[in-house]
């Protein structure tokens, strides 16, 4: 069982985007007022403020070793931040519109970054130059990012389609479509990279196995039709299923069974962003305007 230990206020608007760092120590968070934060992970404690970003930020996501953050925003550019320095070091420009979701590879030597121009960008990080444009989707980028070994991206997209890509050529190798087509709220690989789960805007969280193209377990109860919700996995002990709600609860499930394992309550508005600790059973989740909290749930205690 999760329960509350630690909520974390701070952001003026909206958070959009939650991410532990991938050696535990750090959680960070983005917000619609344009600032990222950086919390202590295990005393929740405020660290550091980003700012610089001229419009909100959309989505945020760390190097692999801990050292860098990205940051997509509405001003339509990418910012890399140094944690050491404790500034901006690269701004990535090439969107033409809004970016919305943003990945690292596994080296961190690469980037992938998406958004409301409908295309997927692949960045070489150290040039700060784009490498590669995507003719990605018909509709805005929701999530992009790369499986276990950097060889492959998925993208999806409000057009519903799911795309797995080989990172290296750009090509599309695979295109996931389900019979109604619900618009993509997000997507990601499984850890083994296996399968992708999917989040969609009719209230469900599937996982696909995109090799024979089929979705082979969903996850309901929660509600997503409105937002662009994502959901993870838990990277500990038991497998579970890890999503955000409307209704502002967070839903776990069972990998396996899909059974319904429990529910955070707590925040009082949609819950947007959520993620999973790397080492430890903790789960971060954050809410909306009516909130704007940022909660850390731990299991067991």
């Amino acid at each position: 069982m999760y329960n509350l230990r630690y909520i974390l206020s701070g952001h003026t608007r909206s958070v959009s985007s939650l991410k532990f760092s991938p050696d535990g120590t750090l959680l960070a968070s983005a917000a619609a007022d344009k600032l990222i934060k950086l919390w202590d992970a295990y005393t929740g404690h405020i660290v550091r403020t980003f700012s610089g970003h001229s419009a909100g930020i959309s989505d945020i996501a760390w190097s692999s070793d801990s050292d860098y953050i990205a940051s997509a925003s509405d001003d339509k550019t990418i910012v890399i931040w140094s944690l050491e320095l404790g500034t901006a070091v690269k701004t990535l420009v090439g969107h033409t519109n809004f970016v919305f979701c943003v990945n690292f590879n596994p080296n961190s030597n690469l980037l992938v970054s998406g958004g409301f121009d409908e295309t997927v960008r692949v960045w070489d990080v150290a040039r700060g130059k784009v490498l590669k444009v995507l003719p990605a989707h018909s509709d805005p980028v929701t999530a992009v990012s790369f499986n276990h070994d950097g060889t492959l991206i998925v993208s999806c997209a409000m057009d519903g389609l799911i795309r797995i890509w080989d990172a290296e050529s750009g090509q599309c190798l695979k295109t996931l479509v389900d019979d109604d087509n619900p618009i993509c709220s997000h997507a990601r690989f499984s850890p083994n990279s296996r399968f992708v789960l999917v989040t969609t805007q009719d209230s469900t969280v599937r996982l696909w196995n995109y090799h024979s193209s089929r979705c082979v377990k969903t996850y309901s109860g929660h509600t997503n039709r409105t937002y662009c919700i994502s959901a993870c996995f838990s990277n500990t002990s038991g497998k579970y299923v890890v999503s955000g709600s409307e209704d502002g609860k967070v839903y776990i499930w069972d990998l396996q069974t899909r059974q319904l394992a429990q529910t955070l309550e707590g925040h009082r508005d949609v819950v947007l962003a959520i993620d999973t600790h790397p080492l430890r059973s903790i789960i971060a989740s954050a809410s909306m305007d009516k909130d704007l909290t940022i909660r850390l749930w731990y299991e067991g205690d």
